[in-house]
């Protein structure tokens, strides 16, 4: 649930900059922004799917 509120308010975060810096004309920053938050979220999974593969390390002693 933690992980969900996270992406959530990244996602909140990125929407109402994005909105702000399209609105006064500086879409190539609102793209970057965009992007960014993006990378922030992926950034986020992989984090926690290496957190869980780690927890199920007899699957991978091989």
């Amino acid at each position: 649930m933690d992980l969900v509120l996270k992406i959530a308010g990244i996602g909140i975060i990125v929407a109402v900059l994005q909105q702000t810096l399209s609105r006064s004309g500086r879409d190539e920053y609102a793209l970057l922004t965009v992007l960014a938050g993006i990378i922030a979220v992926i950034t986020l999974l992989v984090r926690e799917a290496s957190g869980l593969l780690e927890s199920f390390s007899f699957l991978m002693d091989f």
